[in-house]
């Protein structure tokens, strides 16, 4: 009998869930909207019967162990999704609690960062890693910690929040309330905030004038990038630097053998990751310089939310395994 896994990513925009083996192999995906349903109650009763439809799939010799969840404010000892900002209904949702009822199986939820570094751990480049830190680069920055093989939750289920440390307390507003945020500099859009900050102070002819804030993607930026713009050129040095001066700071905390990025802005490569490496090298106490390696993910396709998710059940179950051998010793 085959063991597997539910992986559900909840997206500001869409749900991606899929079914996947121990190996990181994905047996089954799908996607519903997030955005269509005005009600929890409807959204979740339109997952249910995703995920119903899913398992019908692939019935057989095969045995679901456990969902796991990745959402922008999960927190993982509640089982709650509380006041996340990216998704339209508010308050403190219980989902841990309604999925373990209408599946009858555990569920555990987590922040979207903290399931990529779980599942950079199972599945990815961090295999055999025991210290290590993922950075996810997409609309806004998360991160996950892991210390000594454990994954860092903290007292309140919510450690890790890197992208809401000051870059600069009078800089950029934040949804989050705040101003200065790094991710508000470093994330997909921070980076087009950038880019039109750059285009009012540069006078060179760049192909990114013209472009609507709406319309400009991080990947136009790589390839303007590429091509020797020079705005997109500096956007990818400004934003390499900030976020290098921030791993510097983020490294004496935990003393991590690798920082892993993922997520599109993490795509550009060279563009991002060398002005990232100079720069942090550069502001690291010199006592770790040479010794934290920053590096991409090994989970960088499409079912990286999924596979991230679904690692969480695994890992909930090890720890479980490993309870229960300290209690019979």
């Amino acid at each position: 009998m085959k063991q597997l896994t539910i992986g559900i990513d909840i997206g500001g925009t869409n749900t991606k869930y899929g079914i996947v083996d121990k190996t990181g192999q994905v047996l089954f995906q799908g996607s519903i909207s997030t955005t269509e349903y005005e009600e929890f109650k409807d959204y979740f009763n339109g997952l249910a019967k995703a995920l119903r439809a899913a398992m019908e799939s692939i019935k057989g010799e095969n045995q679901v162990l456990g969902i796991g969840v990745g959402a922008a404010n999960g927190n993982y000892y509640k089982g709650t999704i509380e006041r996340a900002t990216n998704l339209k209904w508010k308050g403190i949702i219980p989902l841990a609690d309604m999925l373990k009822e209408e599946f009858d199986m555990p569920a555990v939820i987590t922040n979207d960062a903290n399931a990529a570094a779980v599942g950079e751990m199972v599945y990815g480049a961090a295999k055999g890693m025991k210290d290590f830190i993922v950075i996810t680069l997409g609309t806004g920055l998360g991160s996950g910690f892991v210390a000594n093989g454990q994954l860092l939750n903290g007292k309140h289920g919510i450690a890790g929040e890197v992208g809401h440390t000051s870059v600069n307390p009078a800089g950029r507003y934040c949804n989050c309330g705040k101003r200065g945020c790094l991710e508000t500099y470093v994330s997909a859009t921070g980076i087009k905030r950038t880019v039109y900050k750059l285009l009012a102070d540069h006078l060179e002819p760049s192909e990114l004038r013209g472009i609507s804030f709406d319309n400009l993607s991080t990947k136009m930026i790589t390839e303007a990038a590429v091509r020797g713009d020079v705005v997109a050129l500096a956007a990818f040095e400004y934003t390499g630097r900030i976020l290098g001066m921030k791993l510097a700071e983020t490294v004496v905390h935990t003393d991590p053998e690798a920082i892993f990025l993922f997520g599109g802005l993490s795509l550009a490569g060279d563009l991002i990751f060398k002005p990232t490496i100079r720069h942090m090298e550069a502001n690291l106490m010199p006592l770790f310089r040479g010794k934290v390696k920053v590096l991409p993910s090994g989970l960088q396709n499409q079912a990286a939310p999924i596979l991230g998710a679904s690692s969480l059940v695994w890992n909930y179950l090890d720890n479980k395994q490993s309870q229960l051998k300290e209690v019979i010793a």
